[in-house]
């Protein structure tokens, strides 16, 4: 969980709206299901820690990795530093604990020192970053090899630092697999896309095709018996699995009793290499305690049988662990008899922020803390993948430009600020005058929305350009740890800030000036503002632990309007702007409150939330103000259909998918 407590006090201002006959005091709000709660990573790879076997690492097709230190039982985001999610190959130093390097889709190859909570990328010398394998050298681990998709085999000499082109021979260049023989690591083979088998006896300095016998030369993955290293196996897209006894020289089909012949993964227990298991595209897992010779299927509790990944713990074979697509990540402990899934963390998405398209508000956009920005055509009930160019992936802000909603914006943690200039398909950096790259609100001038305002940890910055250039305007700001802003939306000149210890700060002038407007607030720790769409004067602050605030007079005075509210733990607050007495407050612990009358007094409508609702971000659709989108932190994405006239309002946890 990466920097918990700023994700908390994020805050997006979202104004929304509704019928002004909709909300009353005596309404309430229901939530209910609407189908999964959240998505599932589509899961490719799986490895144990050889140094930890607790530890295990997960890769996936686009939410990066994974990993788990308590046996699969937990699991975490490790996407710091990645600039890609699609995560296509892991490896792990077998000699340097903490040391494991991960191969991309289109940014080469990265390296992680603790753990693979954190990563750098490692590509001098790649000419192709589309790794689809990594091996690593088990007596010389800063000697490692990549395999490139139409680009060859890539060896390093120092760590991944540098890499070279090692593809004399080579026929077919692109490579699916990579294996090492662990007792004679300059034996190498290379899987290829309908080349087959190549295999090196010098480190990769010259390459042969070994395919004799292999009716299929599609293949991925291979496998190397480690007691016995003149003992392969090689899986093949429609064909099954393979064997040779002689480093390659020939294979014979084994297949029998395998009936699904699409082989995504192989593992043999290290202690009984007799023992060798396969996972397939629809059949699950099967198993061979012969070598191969026969096979059965394994699948008792394997909700989801498409299993790309396997792996298993080199300490006790016993313990393997299946990845696949639908069905997250399963656990057996005795051979693959039986199976229980084991995804406490994999499928809770921690929402930032909602942004919606005012033109189109179908269009949804959210902002994930690990997994970047998902995009829906579809008012949320099925989402995709968003964020090819963005290069961090803890977002905690996005606003759309309100006049051209193609353009977009995103605030990250620690690689400033992105634009999108065609709806999300792709981003770039634009942080040309940012001194820090710590974004925590992003706000658009509604009148000129080339102008927007960023707020940092070192104060604000401001841009009048579209982002591509900004400056900082900080004058008159005792702090500069800015939590919140807010815009006038009739006066755009007039901005608010909310600080750390500072309190708020107000600028009548564009942000060129700021001056304190404290006065009745009983704390300077202020996380989130907003400001009444009619009648601007009014504005509401929320001061960490002492709730919320109104002040009628645009900042020269507040005063407490708390009654009802039970938690003061207040990280979201929209405000309805057809009917702007009413007031929405997103709490962690204590779900949402609803005030219907400019805060004077507040309930929560929280039927049918999780337990211990923790809400993160708020957003009503400006279009059709019956529908209310709520996000969480890792308990869901939540859709709400406001009723008219006293009609109960419903919500219903939206469908995840890439």
């Amino acid at each position: 969980m990466k920097k918990l407590f700023n994700a908390l006090i994020i805050t997006v201002l979202l104004l929304v709206s509704l019928p002004v006959a909709a909300v009353s005091a005596e309404n309430d709000v229901v939530w209910s299901p609407m189908g999964r709660r959240i998505g599932v990573p589509y899961i490719l790879g799986l490895a144990v820690d050889p140094h930890n076997p607790d530890r295990i690492y997960m890769s996936t097709l686009s939410d990066g990795v994974f990993v788990s230190n308590d046996d699969g039982e937990n699991w975490g985001i490790g996407n710091i530093g990645l600039t890609s999610l699609e995560i296509y190959s892991l490896a792990i130093d077998p000699q340097t604990p903490g040391t494991l390097y991960v191969g991309t889709s289109d940014s080469g190859v990265f390296k992680s020192d603790d753990n693979g909570w954190s990563w750098s990328a490692v590509n001098d010398g790649l000419t192709n970053l589309e790794i689809w394998s990594l091996a690593v050298d088990p007596k010389t681990p800063n000697t490692l090899y990549a395999g490139s998709w139409e680009g060859g085999v890539f060896k390093s000499l120092n760590g991944g630092e540098s890499w070279n082109a090692v593809n004399t021979g080579l026929t077919n260049l692109k490579i699916q697999t990579l294996a090492i023989d662990p007792q004679t690591p300059t034996t190498l083979y290379a899987g290829t896309w309908k080349g087959g088998v190549f295999k090196s006896v010098n480190g990769g300095g010259s390459w042969t095709a070994v395919n004799n016998g292999l009716t299929d030369l599609r293949i991925d993955p291979i496998v190397i018996d480690p007691q016995t290293p003149a003992t392969l196996y090689a899986g093949t897209y429609d064909c099954g699995v393979y064997k040779s006894l002689n480093g390659g020289e020939s294979w014979s089909e084994i297949n029998n009793g395998l009936t699904d012949l699409v082989t995504n993964a192989i593992v043999i227990d290290p202690q009984k290499p007799a023992t060798v298991y396969v996972g397939t595209w629809i059949g699950g897992v099967f198993k061979s305690v012969d070598g191969g010779g026969s096979w059965s299927a394994v699948n008792n509790g394997l909700t989801d049988k498409f299993v790309p990944g396997l792996a298993i713990d080199p300490y006790n074979p016993s313990i393997l662990y299946a990845g696949t697509v639908q069905g997250g990540a399963f656990k057996s402990i005795n051979g693959g008899e039986n199976w229980t899934a084991v995804n406490n963390g994999l499928f809770d998405v921690s929402y930032m922020s909602i942004a919606i398209d005012p033109q189109t508000p179908k269009t949804l956009y959210v902002a994930t803390e690990g997994r970047g920005v998902y995009k829906s055509f579809n008012s949320g009930r099925y989402w995709r993948w968003s964020n090819s160019g963005l290069r961090d992936f803890y977002v905690n802000s996005l606003v759309i430009n309100p006049k051209t909603p193609s353009t977009l914006y995103a605030g990250t943690t620690q690689e400033g600020v992105f634009k999108s200039s065609d709806g999300g398909e792709n981003w770039s950096a634009v942080n040309d005058g940012l001194t820090t790259l710590n974004i925590s609100v992003l706000v658009i001038n509604p009148q000129t929305p080339d102008t927007l305002y960023a707020a940092t940890s070192s104060g604000i910055f401001k841009s009048s350009d579209g982002g591509e250039s900004w400056s900082a305007v900080n004058n008159g700001l005792t702090s500069q740890w800015i939590l919140s802003l807010a815009i006038d939306p009739q006066t755009p000149s007039t901005l608010y800030a909310g600080t750390v210890q500072g309190g708020v700060f107000k600028s009548v002038d564009g942000g060129q000036n700021w001056s304190a407007v404290n006065y009745g607030l009983p704390g300077l720790y202020v996380n989130v503002l907003a400001i009444d769409p009619h009648i601007p004067s009014t504005l509401y602050a929320v001061v960490y632990q002492k709730g919320i605030f109104k002040s009628d007079d645009s900042g020269g005075s507040w005063s407490e309007v708390n009654d009802g509210i039970t938690n003061f733990n207040i990280f979201s607050l929209a405000i309805d702007p057809k009917t702007p007495s009413i007031l929405y407050a997103g709490t962690w612990g204590s779900g949402v409150f609803m005030g219907a009358d400019g805060g004077a007094s507040w309930k929560a409508v929280n039927t049918g939330l999780p337990e211990y609702p923790r809400i993160t971000c708020i957003a009503i659709n400006p279009q059709s103000p019956e529908q209310l989108f709520v996000g969480t932190y890792a308990q869901g994405l939540f859709k709400g259909l406001m009723g008219v006239n006293g009609v109960t309002r419903l919500f219903m946890p939206m469908l995840y998918k890439d």
